[in-house]
């Protein structure tokens, strides 16, 4: 029986003209009485042709039928049908490579436009930013409203059919011929080409696990998802194939049997497999002659097969067929020729040789999607007009009736032309830099791009802040500060926050020398929790912590204060370049706030100046703790709850400490006796206390006075509201103002110091002010001194006076307890909005820094922000414009105070690093064991060889911006870990053998192993499971550092990244990279495979990584580079180098399959060293 229930009997009565064929160039016409030529150059109103279903008609929940119907182009045959996967769109494609688009179930037009000129449109794919149409040869990605994103043109012997999208930015093509290949949509490039047998892959579905491919020839095959490798085949017609669909478990069939001498006929039983067991189970059986089959699992996992005349039937995939559940699409005897399915599974469409569109629904109101956005609709035509005037209106405004121009008087274009004369605006100045910079050729000049103004525009009007900072324009400026606000024209470019530009090289082409002319080392930005690097140079640049940290080492895995020692290590080696800091943010630091999440640093949600002042009081506190527990396995028992300053031995207590006295006074005046205590500052506060002598309770005022003032001051001054920024406005205007004054009373003098005084509660200290060689203008947005002196009595309390800075204390103020405080760093919040802001310091610098790192001897004060460092003035230091320049912390330090220090660092590390320890892995062992540890007779001396590689795994994906142009820029790059590291003995009998070869353990989430790179594969890094020796990176990371100090010379390949990922420095001296010897300058760089096998005739790294095969391939390398070069000299290595990159050219780099290459004649690994076996 067939269901006929809520179609217009009206659709019976077309002419059979309408029907049109699938003959090509042949037009039929509306009506044979009309004359063809009359329809030339007339676009058909789609309206009219619209069939649609009487608003009487009631559907019933979860029975299908026609809810409307559209004739998209008359006669020509619907090839793709696909519902938008983003909006309420229904789009369609025909014979004539024509595409439409229709909105919502009242099939109104949305968009319509022309694909192809010929071939018809085979598939249709929605993206998020467009829709895909794929015709014979050709892959066109479109917007929705017609405008072109890409064309893909491919072979003209390709003929596509299946389009599938696997992902948001790769798809896979097939059809008839022998391959399936993979395009990016980023660079609209061919990334891969997977080989498949003939006659091809014409349908294409994917399930949560495989990607199944529908072969012509009647077979269904399931293919692995990455590799594309053949991993199931199912035969299920003897004939060809018409389609499939997977859902869960079952993948289903139909298709054409053959049939002898008569040719194919249509199967009228579906194949049915069950996914799990691989194999098929009953075949069902349908009334209708299948053409199209999809799963719509709602309730149940029903299908639904469509036969070519228009019969749709419903059923169950392991249940039997019911007549009754067979309805029939009213096509006018038209033959059906494209059909889908909607994401939401509530509609269906159809559509069919005589350029018709149906539209099926098991509901009145249906949404194609679960949750589509909202559709663009094109702006309706303004045309402006002229308002309809009643002229009869008594209150009609005479003002809106146009009137003539009556006037006699000149126009302002009636101006005579001989009497102008044009006036261009004059050119910009041309940059100073780009001048600078400029090379010529001939009477053209070339320069770098300063990048100082965006590109092709010339501004013309220079504001006057630009001006009063075009001295620091020496500093680039960061991608960030391009098109700035207002605002921060005042803000010199050098505070800025800057950013690293990544190129395909990451980091190894970056200029840093731009930012940093200083024989100092910057700290990188792109980093978690980076806001804490200005603090990091503060606690560096101060000499007793910086001796404390790079002395101390325990056996606990995450240690503040062992970090820092290798990052202060590292800083003291190094010449310029920056460096990353791994600091472990204990869980302690997550409960005060101190983990910054990245979005909170861009969109200025963090309060950097009191989120620093948290972090300084935190990393006191743990350094304190760290420096104070005892090595060994009591080193584990955690954090001590001893109070800050608690122990007069620690190093922290001593530097910041302050020794208190507490009383309390009740109201018969009796005091109570005084307690010592180290503690901070506190003021006076009233309270409930005991009083012995009232013998009760009673109201008592406590007071804590100071008996001894700590060796290095820190004051938070974080300006937290507009009260307190008004305050140090205020401050400072008044010091100028005084200043000024006093400059205009006493006659200028060269050289003459300028006084100001510094105002604490509103009183002035009577003080004679600071000495500076500059004029008085810099004292502007100045008045805190860069000297303090300060005294305890018992009669006055403590007493703060400024002082000047370069006078002494007499003999009289010293035996009275006198001290002077000089400023030794500050740490201050630069504003911005867009950027949220960054934190810099100025710290000075003293002389045994400068004698390490310069050979002379002398004090100058620095600015740090970030990888940028440069020396600026005093004053500069001390100077705070609270609009954009905000103070966050002030060290003040005693006048000479290390000479209570013991500053020699010896190093902690000893040989014993290197011996024998025991895994993490629970499943470790000794027959799985892939290195044999150092004898005490094999310690490497200096200038020994070792053999390194280490293999990592990524934490954070890079971020990337791809611009309108096609090209893409790195904002972050991915942060990457050091997952296992290999040593191999270089020399000996044991040479080749590795004594290390640790996997590290670590306590991030892995987004990615990168096992066909690394060798690293998902539970090699887990003690629970791993059978791998398991290290901590702190273990590791020791190892390394020892073979360092020693003096070793390590061989590897591409070891700068290695290097500098694991976080370590090493002496240019003390590596030789396999990377650089066989290079030539402006040349790619080779792989190590490659040279394996134009060298040692060895092929490595044929599936993947290892670590052992890579260390001991570059020592072999470097042994065959001594002795090709041991003879000839440069010319050899010259022609060594020549032959090895033609060779390359004429390989494309690769390595061949087969065994040798040709013209090789290298010796084999075995010839090199002989290796033994473990």
């Amino acid at each position: 029986m067939m269901n006929f229930e809520g179609l217009d009997p009206g659709m019976g009565d077309f002419s059979p003209a309408l029907h049109g064929t699938l003959e090509p160039g042949l037009e039929p016409p509306l009506d044979p009485r009309l004359d063809p030529a009359l329809l030339q150059g007339v676009d058909l109103d789609p309206d009219g042709l619209t069939v649609s279903v009487p608003e009487s008609v009631h559907l019933l929940e979860g029975m299908f039928s026609e809810l409307h119907s559209v004739v998209a182009e008359v006669g020509i045959p619907v090839t793709a049908a696909h519902f938008d996967l983003q909006e309420e769109l229904l789009w369609m494609g025909n014979h004539r490579g024509h595409a439409s688009s229709f909105f919502g179930t009242t099939m109104g037009r949305y968009s319509s436009f022309q694909v192809h000129a010929t071939d018809d449109v085979r598939n249709i794919q929605s993206l998020e930013t467009g829709v895909l149409f794929l015709t014979k040869n050709n892959l066109k990605g479109l917007t929705r409203g017609g405008l072109i994103m890409f064309d893909y043109p491919m072979e003209e012997s390709a003929d596509m059919h299946s389009l599938l999208l696997t992902d948001n930015n790769t798809l896979l093509m097939g059809g008839l011929q022998n391959y399936v290949c993979e395009v990016d949509l980023n660079t609209v490039q061919e990334t891969q080409r997977f080989t498949v047998e003939v006659p091809g892959v014409a349908i294409m579905r994917q399930s949560n696990r495989s990607f199944f491919c529908g072969h012509t020839s009647g077979k269904v095959s399931l293919r692995d998802p990455r590799t594309f490798k053949l991993e199931q085949q199912f035969d299920a017609f003897s004939g060809s194939l018409s389609d499939f669909d997977v859902h869960g478990n079952l993948l289903v069939a139909c298709g054409f049997s053959s049939r002898g001498l008569n040719g194919l006929a249509c199967d009228r039983f579906l194949m049915v497999y069950d996914l799990r067991m691989m194999r098929a189970v009953t075949p069902l059986q349908v009334h209708v002659d299948p053409l199209f089959l999809r799963f719509i699992p709602t309730y149940t996992s029903r299908l639904v097969i469509i036969s070519q005349t228009g019969q749709c039937q419903f059923c169950e995939p392991t249940g039997l067929a019911n007549l009754a559940d067979i309805f029939h699409v009213n096509t006018v005897g038209q033959l059906l020729m494209s059909f889908d399915v909607s994401s939401s599974k509530q509609a269906l469409v159809f559509g069919d040789s005589g350029g018709c569109v149906h539209l099926w629904s098991d509901a009145p109101e249906v949404s194609f999607n679960g949750y589509s956005r909202d559709t663009d609709f094109a702006l309706p035509c303004m045309v402006d007009s002229m308002p309809h005037l009643d002229w009869n209106h008594d209150l009609l405004p005479l003002s809106l009736i146009p009137m003539p121009l009556t006037s006699t008087e000149p126009l302002l274009s009636d101006w005579l032309t001989a009497l102008a004369s044009p006036s261009p605006r004059r050119a910009p100045a041309v940059d100073p830099e780009i001048l600078r910079t400029m090379k010529t050729v001939g009477f053209i000049g070339y320069a770098p791009n300063p990048r100082t103004r965006l590109r092709n525009q010339v501004p013309y009007k220079v504001k006057e802040a630009e001006l009063e900072y075009d001295s620091y324009n020496q500093v680039p400026e960061s991608p960030l500060g391009r098109d700035e606000e207002p605002h921060l024209h005042m803000v010199p470019k050098k505070y800025r926050k800057v950013t690293i530009k990544y190129s395909k090289l990451g980091l190894e082409d970056f200029d840093f020398k731009h930012y940093n002319k200083t024989l100092f080392a910057g700290l990188e930005p792109h980093i978690p929790n980076a806001y804490c690097n200005c603090m990091i140079q503060v606690l560096y640049f101060l000499e007793p912590i910086r001796c404390l940290v790079q002395n101390h080492l325990c056996q606990k895995e995450f240690c503040l204060a062992c970090e820092l020692g290798f990052l202060f290590h590292m800083l003291d080696l190094s010449r310029g370049d920056p460096y990353v800091h791994l600091l472990p943010m204990t869980s302690f630091a997550s409960a005060l706030g101190l983990i910054l999440a990245d979005s909170d640093e861009q969109t200025g949600k963090a309060r950097l100046g009191r989120l620093i002042q948290s972090w300084n009081r935190f990393i006191l506190t743990q350094l304190h703790q760290e420096t104070q527990e005892q090595e060994g396995p009591q080193a584990y028992r955690g954090l001590s709850s001893s109070s800050f300053g608690s122990s007069g031995e620690s190093v922290i207590g001593r530097l910041f400490g302050c020794e208190v006295e507490n009383s309390s006074m009740c109201r018969c005046s009796k005091e109570t006796p005084p307690t010592n205590t180290l503690h901070h500052i506190c003021l006076e506060q009233n309270t409930q206390a005991w009083c012995e002598k009232c013998e009760k309770y009673q109201p008592t005022v406590q007071t804590r006075n100071i008996r001894c003032l700590p060796d290095v001051l820190v004051i938070n001054c974080e300006v937290n509201s507009v009260k307190e920024a008004e305050f140090w406005k205020a401050q400072a205007e008044y010091a100028f103002n005084k200043a000024l004054r006093k400059e205009e009373m006493e006659p200028p003098k060269p050289k003459e110091s300028t006084p100001s005084e510094w105002c604490v509660e509103d009183e002035l200290c009577s003080a004679k002010g600071f000495s500076f060689g500059t004029s008085i203008e810099d004292l502007r947005h100045m008045w805190i001194p860069l000297s303090l002196k300060m005294s305890i009595s018992k009669s006055q309390g403590l007493e703060v006076s400024n002082w000047k800075e370069t006078d002494e204390l007499s003999p009289t103020e010293e035996t009275a307890g006198a001290v002077i405080y000089d400023l030794v760093a500050t740490v201050s919040h630069l504003l911005d909005s867009r950027t949220g802001g960054n934190l810099v310091a100025h710290i000075k610098v003293g002389e045994t820094y400068h004698q390490r790192k310069e050979g002379v001897t002398h004090q100058q004060w620095y600015l740090f922000n970030d990888f940028l460092i440069e020396p600026i003035d005093k004053a500069e230091a001390a100077q705070f414009d609270v609009n954009w320049k905000v103070p966050a912390i002030l060290y003040y330090a005693k006048r000479n105070y290390h000479s209570k220090y013991d500053l020699r660092i010896k190093n902690p590390i000893e040989a014993s690093v290197l011996l024998a320890e025991a895994s993490l892995a629970r499943k470790q062992r000794k027959s799985h064991a892939t290195f044999i540890p150092l004898m005490v007779s094999e310690m490497p001396q200096a200038g020994d060889l070792v053999g390194l590689d280490a293999e990592f795994v990524t934490l954070n994906q890079e971020e990337a911006e791809l611009h309108s142009d096609g090209t893409k820029s790195t904002i972050k790059p991915s942060q990457m870990s050091v997952a296992r590291i290999t040593c191999v003995r270089g020399q000996g009998p044991n040479e080749g053998v590795p004594f290390i070869d640790d996997y590290i353990s670590t306590q991030e989430q892995v987004v990615d192993y990168l096992t066909q790179y690394s060798g690293i594969k998902p539970g090699d890094l887990d003690a629970k499971i791993s059978s791998k020796h398991l290290t901590t990176l702190k273990s590791t990371y020791l190892k390394l550092r020892f073979l360092i100090d020693t003096g070793v010379r390590f061989v590897g390949h591409g070891l700068q990244k290695d290097f500098r990922v694991i976080n370590l420095f090493v002496l240019k001296d003390q590596v030789i990279d396999t990377v650089h010897l066989f290079h030539m300058p402006r040349k790619r760089m080779i792989s190590l495979r490659f040279l394996a096998w134009y060298f040692l005739d060895l092929k490595i790294q044929s599936e993947t990584h290892d670590s052992i095969e890579d260390a001991r391939t570059a020592l072999q390398l470097y042994r065959k580079y001594l002795e090709l070069t041991r003879g000839g000299g440069a010319d050899e290595a010259h022609k060594m180098l020549k032959g090895l990159y033609e060779k390359g050219r004429k390989l494309d780099w690769k390595v061949p399959d087969g065994d040798g290459g040709e013209g090789q004649s290298s010796p084999k690994s075995a010839d090199v060293f002989p290796v033994m076996g473990l």
